[in-house]
């Protein structure tokens, strides 16, 4: 049995993995926005062990969902699930950031940074991470017009460079990406065509390591397959500058 705490997951694939996880006999906490969130989580996964409460959209919401997870003691696995989409419109959080930077990359960033290290992380991406740039230059969006699915698909992009940085830094924990396919979610909208069903499949079984073949690191998957990432994931000097980025904005210095 492993325990493991999934960010974002008071519904969507966040709360799908968790059920599957469940009921495969782990023990699950779960992460809701706010207080309505969290009753609403409880009632859908009652077995849950607990859902931690905290806005990912701040950089002391982030810290302090942290430190909140941290209370709860050791976790086997972390998967970093929280995010909003690729229709959002240009709006900035309370510290000035993009709120598509902060909640998808720098939030991931902050809890991998703050929470007790993990056996293994999981870091969800996405197909349309492919044909994205990092643009680090430009990371907060001052200089180039806002495109909302652009800017979802560089923090995808950034999602998988952080697994991929820890996979290097981290060799003592398995750390892995991947996309769960364009799936009728909230986020996904009705029309996506993607199979729900394995949408949720591929994390969880990073996450539970209770297969030999989920223990890798530094790999990205598509159902349950390894296949290649944007090759700007796997650059060791874009790795390092997104990781002294996110340093730099948030405060929280990555642990050796």
């Amino acid at each position: 049995m492993s325990r493991i705490f999934i960010s974002g997951s008071s519904t969507g694939l966040g709360l799908m993995a968790g059920e599957l996880l469940a009921e495969q006999g782990h023990q699950v906490v779960l992460h809701a926005r706010n207080a309505t969130r969290a009753e609403e989580t409880r009632r859908a996964l009652p077995t849950a062990e607990a859902v931690v409460i905290g806005d990912l959209e701040t950089i002391a919401g982030a810290k302090n969902v942290a430190a909140d997870v941290n209370a709860l003691g050791r976790f086997d696995a972390v998967i970093h699930n929280a995010a909003v989409g690729y229709r959002e419109v240009h709006h900035l959080t309370a510290d000035g950031l993009p709120h598509v930077f902060a909640i998808n990359t720098l939030s991931a960033y902050i809890l991998t940074a703050l929470i007790e290290r993990p056996k293994r992380l999981v870091y969800l991406s996405s197909g349309m991470h492919h044909h994205a740039d990092a643009n680090l230059d430009d990371i907060l969006w001052k200089t180039r017009r806002w495109n909302g699915s652009s800017a979802y698909a560089e923090s995808k992009l950034h999602d998988t460079m952080l697994a991929f940085a820890m996979a290097r830094l981290w060799p003592e924990v398995y750390a892995n990406s991947l996309e769960p396919g364009w799936v009728p979610t909230k986020m996904g909208g009705s029309a996506a065509p993607d199979d729900m069903d394995q949408a949720h499949r591929t994390q969880a079984w990073l996450a539970a390591g209770d297969k030999p073949d989920a223990d890798v690191t530094g790999q990205y998957f598509y159902h349950l397959k390894r296949m290649p990432a944007n090759p700007q994931a796997s650059d060791p000097a874009l790795q390092n500058r997104l990781l002294s980025i996110c340093a730099d904005i948030s405060g929280v210095g990555l642990p050796a």
